[in-house]
């Protein structure tokens, strides 16, 4: 394991610590649901780096504005047109 060390202004400290949350866990938190938000990583990796399961992680993204997957409304459509003739 590598080891980064930050210097961030105090007011960001300051809400970090408001989170409740130490900050390097936050700001690990953070970084991993950054990297999935850009699907630089997986679910399943995501869980992973955060030690929950991929089950766990996926709602929990979704309660933080993160969906599982994005489709267009036309995407949308075909999908659910496709799931009605099965």
């Amino acid at each position: 394991m590598s080891t980064l060390t930050l210097e961030l202004e105090d007011e960001l400290m300051s809400l970090l610590h408001q989170s409740n949350v130490p900050a390097p866990q936050a700001a690990r938190e953070l970084l991993v649901l950054e990297l999935y938000r850009q699907a630089r990583i997986s679910s399943g990796k995501a869980a992973e780096l955060l030690g929950m399961t991929r089950w766990a992680f996926v709602p929990y993204a979704a309660r933080l504005g993160i969906p599982y997957f994005e489709m267009t409304e036309d995407e949308w459509k075909t999908e659910h047109a496709r799931s009605d003739e099965i």
